[in-house]
C-alpha cells in the first residue's frame, strides 16, 4: 500500500517546469518529456544510473557536494566548502584563508582532517517495508521511534558488513517512504587547492545572498585509499582514489537562455510543513537565532580582533554563524513580500476543505492534521530551552566532555543496541572530532562562549530549566556564575589533546571517577540530556505515525489539482533542472544573468572584502582574457544565474550543462529566493554559480595551477 501511494506521488512529476523540485532520481522517467523540452540532450535514463556517466562523479562531501573531474581522484567543489580544511592547516605564520594553498606535487597536498570524507553513492534501495516491518498502530511515540531505529540500524549494519561502504536510511514524506543508499567512504582527503581568500571569497558576508556577484569559491581535494584500493585512513602510503566516472569541462560555459542541470546533496526543505509551523518559525525562532546569532558574532569579532590565531581558530564558526543569520533575515523579508504565511494557510486549508468533503473517508488525514497540530504544541513548550541547548550543544569543551562521555556509557551496550551516532562505525569520526578541537577553539573564548550561555540560560521560564544544572551552578547572579565558571576553567585538562584523546579511550567506571571538572559537569547532565532526547525521541515516533497519513492527503490533493509533488530535501541525492536566465526583483529593475571581470574591477575597494589580489586587477585592465572571454559579453564571465531549485547542501554541486559536461559550481541563492526553503515562487528564485570560464582564467593566470589544468579532460567543443 505505501509503495502504491509512493508511486502515485511520483507520477505527478509530470506537471513540473523547469526551475521548481528537487527530483530524485527515481523520478526522472516520469519528466523525462519535459527534460527533453526543456534542452536535456542526454537520454534522461542515463541520469538514473547512478554508476554511470555523469551521476557517477557527483559526490558527497558531508554538507556540501563535490564532483570528479579527473581520473587520478580530482575532487572540485566551493571554497566555502573546503573553508574548514583550509582553517585546520592555518595558523598566523601560515595563513592559508588569505595566501590560499596550491599543492606544487602531490607530496604536498595537505590532509583535510580526519573527519572529511567523500561519499560515492553507489545504490540506492527502497526499504520502507523492512523499516516498517516491526511498527503497530497502538505502539507508543517512543516504543514506534525505537522500532524504526532498531530496523534502520540493523539494515545499515547488514548493508555496511562488506566494508568499506557507509549505509544511511533516508525518510521522504515525513516517513511514508524509506529508502537504503550505499555510498563508499573515502577517509583520506587532501587538499590541494584554494585560491587566496580575496578570490574565494570575495565579497565576504557584504555580498553573501547577493547580486551582482563575483566570487571565485571554488577549491579542490583529492581523494586518496590504500595502495590495494580499499578505503583507508590517511597514510603517506595511500595512493590516489581512481573514480569509475569524472566529469569533462566545457570550457565554452553557457550562454543565456540555454538548458542546465545540477546533481547534488540538497540539505532540508520544508515545503510540506504545516502553517502552525511555518508561524513559529516567522514570529519567534528566526527573529530569536538572529538575535543570539549577533550575540556569538560579536564575542567572536571582538576576541579575534588583536589576535589573528583566535580570528583563525573560530574563522569556521564565524563563517557559518554569519551565513546563518543573514539567511534568516533574507527568509523573513521574503515571507514578507509574499505573504507566505497567509498563502501557507490558504493552501492547508484547500486540503483540509477537500477532505472534509469527501466524509469518512477524509477523517484519518484529518485525525492526522490535528494530532500534527497538537505535537507541535509540545514543541513550543520547550522552544526556548531546545533553541539553547541546540545553539551551545556542539562548541568547546562541554561537547567534548559529553562526547567522551556518552560514548564510555554506549560502548558498555550491545553495538546495535548504541545511540546512532555512539556506534562502532560512529567512533573515527568522534576521535576526529577531538583531535581537530584545538585548532578550532581557544580557552579564553570557549569560557567567553560558556558565559553567555549561562546568561540567557537564567532567563529561561521556570518550567524549561534543567535541574541537574542548576544544582550545578548554585545561584543565578553573576558572581555565582562566574565563579563556577572559573573554576570550571581551572579544573580541566581537555584542553590538551593527548589528555582528551586518553579520555576517549578509558572506560565508563574511570570517566566518570575522574576529578576533571568538565567531565563531572558531563556526568553530572547526563540524566537531563537523556530525558530531554527521550522526550525528542517520543515526539518523532508521534509524528512518523501522523505526518505520512497527512502527506498522503496533500499528495492526494495536488495530484486532483493536477500539481506536481516531489520530497522536501533531506540530505539525499537530487536533481534539478532549469535554464540561465536574470530575474527583475523591483518595478523598472533587471539583474543580467552574469557579470564579468569588469564588473569586479569596478567594485573592487582594496580593502577587505573588496580586495582582490593585485595581479588579478592588472591582468582585467589589460584586458588579458587568456580566450576565456564569452563573444556576447566581450569579457570574462565570473558568475552567472540559473532558475535552478537548490538549498543548503547544494554547495559545490556541479552545474552540467545539455550533454553532462561541467559549466560551474552553484554556490549560493539570491536574496529574494532565500525563503524558498518554504515557499518557491519561479519569478524570484535563482541559483548564484561560478562560471566556469572564470574558473581556468584564475587557473591560469591569477594563482596558476598548470599541474591541475593538464590533469583534467575538457570537452570537444560542439
Amino acid at each position: 500500500m505505501r509503495k502504491s501511494m509512493v508511486a502515485a506521488a511520483l507520477l505527478l512529476a509530470g506537471t513540473a517546469q523547469a526551475g521548481e523540485g528537487m527530483w530524485v532520481p527515481q523520478q526522472l522517467p516520469e519528466i523525462a518529456g519535459q527534460l527533453a523540452q526543456a534542452g536535456l540532450e542526454l537520454d534522461p535514463a542515463q541520469l538514473g544510473d547512478l554508476t554511470g556517466q555523469p551521476m557517477g562523479a557527483v559526490v558527497s562531501i558531508g554538507g556540501c557536494t563535490a564532483s570528479f573531474v579527473s581520473p587520478r581522484g580530482l575532487v572540485i567543489t566551493n571554497h566555502h566548502c573546503a573553508y574548514g580544511a583550509i582553517q585546520l592547516n592555518s595558523s598566523a605564520e601560515r595563513d592559508l584563508l588569505s595566501e590560499g594553498f596550491n599543492a606544487a606535487t602531490p607530496g604536498d597536498e595537505l590532509s583535510a582532517g580526519p573527519n572529511q570524507r567523500v561519499f560515492v553513492t553507489r545504490e540506492i534501495r527502497d526499504v520502507t517495508d523492512e523499516v516498517l516491518a516491526r511498527v503497530t498502530p497502538r505502539m507508543s511515540g517512543l516504543a514506534r521511534q525505537d522500532a524504526i531505529d532498531a530496523a534502520q540500524k540493523a539494515l545499515v549494519a547488514g548493508c555496511e558488513a562488506e566494508g568499506g561502504v557507509r549505509c544511511s536510511v533516508f525518510s521522504f514524506h515525513g516517513g511514508l517512504s524509506y529508502r537504503l543508499f550505499t555510498q563508499v567512504e573515502i577517509r583520506d582527503v587532501r587538499l590541494v587547492y584554494a585560491p587566496p581568500g580575496s578570490i574565494g571569497k570575495y565579497g565576504g558576508d557584504v555580498d553573501n545572498w547577493m547580486w551582482p556577484r563575483h566570487t571565485g569559491d571554488f577549491a579542490f581535494y583529492r581523494a586518496y585509499v590504500a595502495p590495494d584500493g580499499t578505503p583507508a585512513p590517511y597514510s603517506p602510503d595511500n595512493v590516489p582514489f581512481e573514480p569509475a566516472r569524472h566529469l569533462r569541462i566545457a570550457g565554452q560555459g553557457l550562454e543565456e537562455g540555454e538548458f542546465a542541470m545540477v546533481a547534488g546533496y540538497p540539505g532540508r526543505t520544508f515545503r510540506y510543513a504545516l502553517a502552525d509551523e511555518l508561524a513559529e518559525t516567522v514570529e519567534w525562532s528566526y527573529p530569536t537565532r538572529i538575535e543570539l546569532n549577533q550575540q556569538l558574532l560579536d564575542l567572536i569579532e571582538a576576541a579575534g580582533a588583536d589576535d589573528r590565531e583566535v580570528a583563525i581558530r573560530y574563522a569556521g564558526f564565524n563563517a557559518s554563524w554569519n551565513n546563518q543569520m543573514k539567511n534568516f533575515v533574507g527568509q523573513l523579508e521574503g515571507f514578507q513580500r509574499s505573504d507566505a504565511l497567509a498563502r501557507k494557510r490558504a493552501e492547508e486549508q484547500a486540503v483540509l476543505d477537500w477532505l472534509r468533503a469527501q466524509g469518512r473517508a477524509g477523517r484519518p488525514a484529518l485525525q492526522s492534521h490535528r494530532a500534527l497540530q497538537a505535537l507541535h504544541g509540545q514543541r513550543v513548550a520547550t522552544r526556548e530551552r531546545d533553541q539553547l541547548l541546540g545553539v551551545f550543544g556542539n562548541i568547546g569543551l562541554l561537547d567534548a566532555a559529553r562526547r567522551i562521555h556518552r560514548l564510555s556509557v554506549e560502548r558498555g551496550k550491545p553495538d546495535g543496541e548504541r545511540a546512532q551516532g555512539f556506534q562502532t562505525r560512529d567512533e573515527a569520526a568522534q576521535r576526529g572530532a577531538l583531535e581537530q578541537l584545538e585548532r578550532r577553539m581557544a580557552p579564553e573564548v570557549d569560557r567567553q562562549l560558556m558565559a553567555l550561555f549561562l546568561a540567557r540560560y537564567v532567563e529561561l521560564p521556570a518550567a524549561q530549566r534543567i535541574p541537574e544544572l542548576d544544582a550545578w551552578l548554585g545561584g543565578d547572579d553573576q558572581a555565582t556564575r562566574d565563579f563556577r565558571l572559573d573554576t570550571l576553567y581551572a579544573g580541566t585538562r581537555l584542553d590538551d589533546t593527548r589528555q582528551r584523546l586518553e579520555w576517549f579511550d578509558a572506560g565508563r567506571a574511570a570517566v566518570e571517577a575522574s576529578d576533571d571538572s568538565f567531565l563531572r559537569l558531563a556526568v553530572a547532565l547526563a540524566p537531563a540530556f537523556e530525558r530531554i532526547e527521550n522526550e525528542r525521541r517520543r515526539l518523532a515516533g508521534e509524528d512518523q505515525m501522523h505526518r505520512p497519513g497527512f502527506l498522503q492527503a496533500v499528495i492526494d490533493y495536488n495530484q486532483a489539482q493536477g500539481r506536481a509533488v516531489y520530497p522536501d530535501a533531506n540530505g539525499s541525492l537530487r536533481i534539478t533542472y532549469g535554464h540561465v536566465m536574470g530575474y527583475s526583483p523591483a518595478d523598472a529593475v533587471h539583474y543580467a544573468p552574469f557579470t564579468t571581470l569588469e564588473g569586479l574591477l569596478a567594485k573592487d575597494t582594496g580593502e577587505d572584502p573588496f580586495d582582490s589580489p593585485g595581479v588579478q586587477l592588472d591582468l582585467i585592465r589589460e584586458r588579458a582574457h587568456g580566450g576565456r572571454a564569452m563573444e556576447r559579453l566581450g569579457s570574462v564571465p565570473v558568475n552567472f544565474l540559473t532558475d535552478m531549485d537548490v538549498t543548503g547542501g547544494n554547495s559545490g554541486s556541479p552545474v552540467l550543462n545539455a550533454r553532462g559536461e561541467l559549466v560551474g559550481l552553484v554556490f549560493d541563492m539570491n536574496w529574494e529566493s532565500v525563503a524558498s526553503n518554504w515557499v518557491f515562487d519561479p519569478e524570484m528564485t535563482r541559483t548564484i554559480n561560478v562560471d566556469i570560464r572564470y574558473l581556468l582564467w584564475v587557473m591560469e593566470q591569477v594563482f596558476p595551477a598548470p599541474r591541475l589544468i593538464e590533469e583534467m579532460e575538457f570537452a570537444p567543443r560542439p
